[in-house]
């Protein structure tokens, strides 16, 4: 359950990445991780992201990336560059830290677009890039790029007036002929937008992983949960729901014995089969606890308490490698595992403790070590189930610095932990802004070589609590909201969409995607948050993709689907 704890301690920098013999990292599937490792990557001019490397440009793509926007930065003011609309709200004015900027901003009820016509010859896959600010709403301005016929767009997320600039991208796959740029403010109270150096790049902005967690979906259902069309007069399954929407990843988590059954190996086949059903890849969770695993509580399972760090090992492999084989006998793929759910406090507590989290339990200090051992077994046991699975490590409180995260991963990296996603958590009331976000995506995957999937977050479409299951919300009239995302189904669907595009516009082009957290958990009786307390209420039910009634939200359902074309 997201829980926002900030570290107890800060921490210095350690040793970069450096490359070993695999054989050194124990008995746990060493021969088929070695290419998980980080380093020696650089000097080839390679870069690792899936397990591919990805080649030079061709020439085909040099000549696409020739073709690029006149007067780009505006250093020639409005030059090159059409004027539709209320005329006098665009301007180019100095803002932001730089010189030349298009500033957008009709009054209410009126709209300004800015264009330009591109000739790009022959064709290919163009994407559009450039920085961008907007206030006001979060769904008023928008970058668009026509061609054939088809017009992509994405909405200029909200940074507000002193807000930092946000790399933006939208793709046009296939184009040839003539790209028409458009840049576009609709007039609502408050609104506007900067924009500034427009460039065009021979790739693709892919949102590839559209995931939701439905790790909830069971006990909901087993206590009377209704899922429902829209008008409410249809009931759905949830999970072929999210697939129909346009998911391609379900997200499940596991534990090793909770008190309420659910999330046990056993029940993850279950749901992992709905999954793969509803056509979408699945990850698995492992949290290595009884319970939820956060910055703030990394509790050993009650069955392993008495284990000494050795042990502690062999349980995390034996436990992932049996869940992994029950979903492998069942016929279920495994596209990716997490080995620990936000674990940068460790696992495992104390055994596993990247600080000193308690200093009466009689173990002092950071166990790097210790962690780094279990995280290879887990690892290890992960490439002998699913050799090709990618095997994610999941770090969240990226609200007190990106220090934070590089000193985490630099230690594991030393220690030569297998590594090939970086999973983030990001929730903007605890988590920090939009532009933390990118620029979290941007340093993690530059400095790893590593593609990054932002693997939690979610948003909420009312402030108010389900009368019916009555319990106090994490989010509610208190919670300091981001400007221009409204706790409304409109305002959910657009603050999803704006961590989607902010995530893969990320420079360097390491943002995979993101997963919304637990979109099916509706308040039922029976289904609250605590395992070993059935009268434990729901605290996240205004933040689902369904409304107290049951009914899906289609706004928010709308931005899983893999194109914004009109």
């Amino acid at each position: 359950m997201p829980t926002h704890r900030s570290p107890a301690a800060s921490a210095g920098a350690a040793p970069g990445p450096g490359r070993r013999d695999a054989a050194s990292h124990g008995s746990h599937g060493a021969a088929t991780l070695s290419r998980r490792y980080l380093g020696g990557l650089a000097a080839t001019g390679a870069v690792l992201g899936t397990g591919v490397l990805l080649a030079a440009p061709s020439p085909e793509a040099e000549a696409r990336a020739a073709a690029q926007p006149a007067n780009p930065g505006f250093a020639e003011g409005l030059s090159r560059w059409s004027v539709s609309g209320q005329s006098s709200a665009a301007e180019v004015r100095a803002a932001g830290g730089r010189p030349h900027v298009l500033h957008l901003e009709p009054t209410p009820g009126q709209e300004v677009a800015v264009s330009q016509r591109v000739v790009v010859g022959q064709g290919g896959d163009i994407t559009l890039r450039a920085l961008v600010r907007a206030g006001g709403d979060g769904r008023a301005a928008s970058l668009e790029l026509r061609n054939q016929g088809r017009t992509s767009h994405v909405h200029v997320p909200v940074t507000g007036a002193e807000g930092t600039w946000l790399e933006l991208a939208v793709s046009a796959p296939a184009a040839r002929g003539a790209l028409d740029i458009t840049l576009r403010v609709s007039g609502v109270e408050g609104a506007w937008a900067q924009v500034d150096e427009l460039r065009f790049t021979p790739d693709l902005a892919t949102r590839t992983v559209r995931g939701v967690d439905l790790s909830g979906v069971p006990k909901n259902e087993e206590h009377g949960a209704v899922y429902t069309t829209p008008d409410g007069a249809e009931p759905v399954d949830p999970v072929e729901l999210m697939g129909r929407s346009g998911a391609s990843l379900g997200r499940l988590r596991v534990w090793v014995d909770p008190a309420d059954g659910y999330c046990t190996p056993e029940r993850t086949v279950g749901m992992a089969r709905r999954i793969r059903d509803a056509g979408m890849d699945v990850l698995v969770d492992f949290h290595y606890s009884d319970t939820w695993t956060d910055p703030g509580a990394q509790h050993v399972p009650a069955a392993w308490v008495q284990h000494d760090p050795q042990q502690l090992e062999d349980a995390v492999a034996e436990h992932t490698r049996s869940t992994l084989t029950l979903l492998r006998d069942a016929g279920v793929d495994v596209a990716m595992v997490q080995v620990g759910n936000e674990i940068n406090p460790g696992m495992l507590w104390p055994h596993g403790q990247t600080w000193d989290v308690d200093p009466e339990d009689g173990v002092e200090g950071a166990q790097w070590e210790n962690l780094a051992r279990f995280l290879r077994a887990g690892a290890g046991a992960v490439a002998e189930v699913f050799p090709a699975a990618e095997v994610m490590l999941h770090l969240t409180n990226l609200q007190d610095g990106i220090e934070g995260l590089t000193w985490w991963l630099d230690e594991a990296v030393s220690r030569e932990v297998p590594l090939d996603v970086i999973g983030l958590s990001y929730y903007p009331y605890w988590h920090g802004t939009l532009a933390d976000l990118q620029e979290a995506v941007t340093t993690l995957g530059t400095r790893y070589e590593r593609d990054v999937i932002v693997v939690e977050t979610a948003y909420p479409f009312t402030l108010e609590d389900d009368p019916r299951a009555p319990f106090p919300n994490i989010v509610d009239a208190e919670t300091d909201l981001p400007e221009g995302y409204p706790p409304t189904p409109d305002g959910q669907a657009a603050f999803f969409r704006a961590v989607q595009d902010v995530t893969v516009a990320a420079e360097g082009r390491r943002g995979r995607g993101v997963v919304y957290w637990e979109p099916a958990w509706t308040a039922v009786e029976g289904a609250g948050w605590d395992p070993e307390d059935p009268s434990s209420g729901n605290a996240w039910e205004n933040q689902a993709m369904f409304d107290f009634s049951g009914a899906a939200l289609p706004e928010v359902l709308a931005e899983l689907g893999a194109t914004h074309e009109r």
